[in-house]
């Protein structure tokens, strides 16, 4: 049997057996599919892994693979052998020009229906991630549920796939081409949550009484903590849309609001933002700002110089009931603190972070506690 006749005979059997099962494979109808896997861990492109079963025979094998309309990275694409990895090698990869399409060209030792594993990154399927927490009447904790809604706009229909994101259980879903699904992913009962107020001297204005017609309030939010103590803390959170609701108290839920929560890694605070509030009135002013130890030029100006700084805020809680405020700081360049009468965390080198406790109002007037900061800015160029 010459070179030719050989080739042309394998060739013969590979399309033969493609006729039942794989001659090209085409991804916009896949019925040979043994299993499929969607990854969704990262949002930019999603991970496709499915098995096949090929059909080998001894020798040189071509296995055809197109994709026309899927949208599908072809440099991505890779194949491997699972039953006998040891005799079935990829020898080359070729890609017929003008055609969503490529060969593999397979060395078997032997007579195989191998089972491989095709994996390639597939555009436009992706996934979002939404919430609803559902806070009780007295404001202390909530249901809370998490979706993942799945959308698929890739030009390939799935009829049976494991959905997977980098936590949490799989999901064993079909999604066609166009196709959008929903699925619970994660309910979390009775969460604890906190109250929280959030004043941020880089956003809000330092004494509100002064801005004439304008209804000035502090922002509040929802505090939940990604840990144990709080029935979660297995993996972190991904960010997404966030619904909240109140009950109540008559068997029904009040709409408090929407926001969007980051990602919120085990151990981190996830806030939902649920409004503004006047019940809390902060008023805030530069009392000193005075610059120091001058250094000048040799024609005596100014270039350089330090200032002395002291600021002072005044919080005032009206609520019957105590409240917490996380006071948010900023202090810009180079800088030391000479004496603050309150704690405070820095969460980078220009912000420091309060969390400040407030006793319920009395009879004679609101609670009221009152922040200093005495610091020192260095090296400002004139």
């Amino acid at each position: 049997m010459n070179t030719k006749t050989k080739s042309t005979i394998v060739l013969m059997v590979v399309l033969s057996i493609g006729s039942v099962a794989f001659g090209r494979i085409k991804l916009v109808a896949l019925p040979e599919r043994a299993a499929t896997v969607i990854r969704l861990d990262n949002p930019a492109a999603t991970l496709i892994e499915e098995e096949r079963v090929l059909t080998l025979q001894q020798g040189l094998n071509n296995v055809d693979f197109s994709w026309k309309g899927v949208s599908i990275d072809a440099d991505s694409i890779r194949l491997q052998a699972l039953d006998n990895p040891d005799k079935v090698t990829l020898l080359s990869v070729s890609y017929p020009p003008n055609e969503a399409a490529l060969v593999w060209d397979i060395s078997c030792k032997g007579d195989f229906a191998e089972t491989v594993r095709i994996s390639y990154l597939l555009s436009n399927i992706d996934r979002l991630i939404t919430y609803k927490a559902v806070a009780d009447k007295a404001e202390t904790a909530v249901d809370l549920k998490s979706y993942l809604v799945l959308r698929n706009f890739s030009g390939e229909d799935f009829e049976q796939a494991r959905v997977l994101l980098d936590y949490g259980e799989a999901f064993e879903q079909g999604i066609d081409h166009e196709e959008t699904k929903q699925m619970l992913f994660l309910r979390a009962p009775k969460v604890p949550i906190r109250k929280i107020w959030t004043f941020d001297a880089a956003k809000l204005p330092w004494d509100p009484e002064k801005l004439e017609n304008q209804n000035v309030g502090i922002p509040v939010s929802y505090r939940i903590v990604n840990d144990a103590g709080s029935k979660l803390g297995k993996f972190a959170m991904w960010g997404g849309k966030a619904r909240i609701f109140q009950d109540d108290g008559h068997g029904s839920t009040i709409f408090l609001g929407e926001d969007v929560a980051p990602l919120v890694p085990v151990g981190e605070k996830m806030e939902l933002y649920i409004g503004d509030s006047r019940d809390i009135v902060v008023t805030q002013r530069k009392m000193t700002d005075t610059r120091i130890n001058l250094r000048k030029n040799n024609k005596g100006r100014v270039v350089l110089y330090d200032t002395d700084e002291v600021i002072t805020a005044k919080i005032e809680n009206f609520k019957d009931s105590a409240a917490a405020l996380t006071m948010i700081q900023h202090i810009p360049g180079q800088w030391d603190m000479d004496k603050c009468n309150l704690k405070y965390v820095k969460k980078d080198a220009n912000t420091l972070e309060f969390e400040i406790e407030l006793p319920a109002r009395t009879e004679s007037g609101p609670a009221t506690k009152e922040l200093t900061m005495h610091y020192h800015r260095r090296n400002i160029r004139q």
